[in-house]
């Protein structure tokens, strides 16, 4: 399937060969034998709409097995037509630049198009088929600006076997379920509704990375960011879990401007220098979390619809550090159902009073949010342990048709489209700042639980050019001892609070899933690495892995002093407002920055999630420190920063808080906290 003059006879021809399979060209096999003339005559006879719709009825007629179906230009346009040959079979998608097809035409001279000959220009003709085209297919074939016929038949027969083999490839990292009989794959679904695997491992997704090439990602160059999205994430997941139709539906409900207050979703900006900011705090709650936390609810509910029956409930149970708590009660609350409730558990003293009124002050028959007197590592460790507590699950399931399941990013729906931006960074960076398509950068985040430089390293091993990505730790700086001498050692470290509180962690859930694909997926050893953690506080790996993730990831640390220094200093020389988490990544950045190639910082969260921190820095500690938020807000608008103060948070500080529970750092606590909110829920 594709446009009018996008290689599908030939392509087809030549699938034929390759496959052994009879070929069947719409045109000329089927529609000029069908009705005993030309299409062209049959065109010029009846006119365009009614060709549709004759055209349409022929391919209903048309019947056949193992077979390569070459269909005409305008068979998606006949909506019955469509369902009938998307029965048949797979439908492939030839997708080749407009441009391309328009000059093969024009060297064609083709007279038997639909819509051609009313004075419409033909590049205006293939635009509006677009639609029809993206609505109607299983696998999508990205065509290269000039890519011969025979390249693009490569591609098909490739994607054809990754295409064919089970979509159930998703294995713990704990477990060799990848080499165990078919049944114990689990697929896409299974495992955004499972969150955490039985074995206590995180789920990944089985074979090779899915690619682009320099080509392909020239493709992407025009795209808005829901296109590119699409264009990404269905290289990850099979149609049989997720059609690319629903997909589609679901990105372009996630990226809406009710949503993200801005056409480019996360825009990137330039700093000054080689250095740009990817801004990622233009959704609902002003953080990074909301690429993931508007889609992923989406995924959830299809799961859901599609692998339980109707009876079965879920509560989401979240641990956060400050942005995820936010962005999963306002994803869950806009995309998902009566059946799925959401819990979150937050450090009572460990986070910002903005980031806390915006968990708290939230409503909703469904919802639960909990102080606990703990950090965030307490945390996240609670949710695990709950999540595979056996007991706790039959108990829920027995008595209110409840199963559990995370929204952190342990979760793989919940990491997966984090993936996009940084692909997107490096796109509008080639469209922006003079920098040629296949030219390297530098990418630099700050982190805390590993998740968003994971997908960075998901994105540079699709084929994007990223050099260095760069790690950037606060005082909690286990990470950057960890890829310096190879050892994870967890005894004796007491997590402290700092004014950049999403990334103070100390035990990063998504370095297990880096650390598997380092070892070319030895799960034995993650699992004995794991084990010692969890028994003795530490492991350490070998010098030989150390040097090969350093070849990747470069790391250091920065002090308060230096975070507060690079939010002022960076405000006085270029305007900019930085929150303390991007203040961190700046002052990495600075250090590793050789001038020798762009440098990408993620900026992570909106400064106005941490007004007084950004307030007190920019002002060297002598600012008054009786402002509520509000005040903040007006004193920090008056100095007329970039960007300006964010859309959703305004509202924020004029909400009262109801939801005052605290627990302290008791797991059984939390847990009967749960089922009596478990018991609210669904009694």
């Amino acid at each position: 399937m594709g446009s009018p003059g996008s290689g599908k006879t030939t392509v087809g021809r030549l699938l034929g060969d390759r496959l052994g399979k009879r070929v069947i060209d719409v045109d000329n096999d089927h529609l000029e034998s069908y009705w005993n003339m030309s299409v062209a005559d049959k065109l010029q006879q009846v006119g365009g709409d009614q060709f549709l719709q004759d055209e349409g009825e022929a391919l209903l007629n048309l019947r056949a097995e193992d077979s390569i179906i070459s269909l005409s230009g305008s068979n998606p346009m006949h909506p019955a037509a469509m369902e009938h040959i998307q029965r048949t079979g797979m439908v492939i998608f030839l997708d080749v630049q407009h441009d391309n097809i328009v000059d093969r035409l024009e060297r064609m001279k083709v007279n038997r198009i639909v819509g051609q000959g009313r004075g419409v220009p033909m590049i205006d003709i293939l635009k509006y088929r677009q639609q029809f085209y993206e609505g109607n297919y299983d696998l999508r074939i990205l065509c290269e600006d000039g890519e011969t016929q025979e390249s693009i038949a490569d591609k098909i027969v490739k994607s054809l076997g990754e295409f064919k083999s089970p979509p159930h490839r998703y294995t713990s990292t704990r477990s060799n379920l990848g080499k165990g009989s078919a049944e114990n794959h689990k697929s896409f679904c299974d495992v955004v509704l499972e969150g955490l695997a039985p074995d206590k491992g995180l789920y990944i997704r089985n074979g090779a990375f899915p690619k682009f090439t320099p080509g392909e990602l020239q493709r992407l160059l025009p795209l808005s960011y829901q296109e590119r999205a699409l264009r990404i994430l269905e290289k990850w997941i099979h149609p049989d879990d997720l059609h690319p139709r629903l997909l589609g539906n679901m990105i372009n409900n996630a990226y809406s401007l009710s949503s993200f207050n801005c056409h480019k979703v996360f825009p990137l900006v330039h700093l000054r220098g080689n250095q740009y900011l990817m801004e990622l705090f233009h959704g609902p709650t002003a953080s990074f979390k909301d690429a993931a936390l508007q889609l992923m609810p989406q995924f959830f509910q299809h799961s859901l619809d599609t692998k339980e029956d109707s009876n079965t409930r879920y509560l989401i149970l979240v641990a956060t550090s400050g942005d995820t708590g936010g962005a999963v009660l306002d994803g869950f609350a806009k995309h998902a159902g009566p059946r799925v409730g959401v819990m979150v558990l937050y450090p009572n003293q460990g986070i910002s009073p903005i980031q806390k009124l915006q968990m708290t002050s939230m409503t909703g028959d469904r919802v639960s949010v909990v102080g606990v007197e703990s950090d965030f590592d307490f945390c996240q460790s609670t949710v695990k342990k709950i999540i595979s507590n056996p007991d706790m699950a039959d108990k829920l399931l027995e008595s209110f048709g409840c199963k559990l399941s995370a929204a952190n990013s342990i979760n793989w729906g919940r990491l997966l489209p984090q993936t996009v931006y940084h692909i997107t960074a490096y796109l509008d960076l080639v469209q922006t700042s003079g920098i040629k398509m296949g030219e390297m950068v530098d990418l630099c985040i700050p982190t805390g639980n590993f998740g968003n430089i994971l997908t960075a390293f998901y994105a540079r091993e699709m084929g994007v050019p990223i050099h260095r990505l760069i790690l950037a730790s606060n005082v909690n700086n286990i990470l950057t001892e960890f890829f310096t001498t190879g050892r994870y050692n967890l005894r004796n470290q007491h997590l402290r609070q700092t004014i950049s509180p999403a990334i103070d962690i100390l035990k990063s859930s998504n370095l297990e899933r880096f650390l598997y694909h380092m070892t070319d997926g030895d799960f034995d050893q993650i699992k004995e690495w794991y084990s010692q953690l969890d028994k003795d506080g530490h492991f350490t790996v070998p010098t030989e892995l150390v040097n090969k993730m350093q070849d990747i990831i470069k790391v250091d640390w920065c002090s308060e002093e230096d975070c507060k220094s690079a939010m002022r200093d960076t405000f006085q020389e270029t305007g900019y407002l930085l929150d303390p988490h991007t203040a961190v990544g700046k002052v990495i950045a600075d250090r590793f920055n050789q001038g020798d190639r762009p440098v990408v910082i993620a900026s992570t969260a909106h400064y106005g999630k941490f007004a007084q921190d950004v307030y007190s820095a920019i002002n060297k500690d002598d600012g008054r420190l009786d402002l509520n938020p509000a005040e903040l807000f007006e004193e920090l608008g008056a100095r007329h920063p970039r960007p300006a103060m964010h859309w959703t948070l305004g509202n924020v500080v004029e909400k009262a808080p109801v939801h005052r529970t605290v627990c302290g750092a008791d797991v059984r606590e939390i847990e009967q906290e749960l089922e009596k909110f478990v018991e609210k829920c669904w009694r």
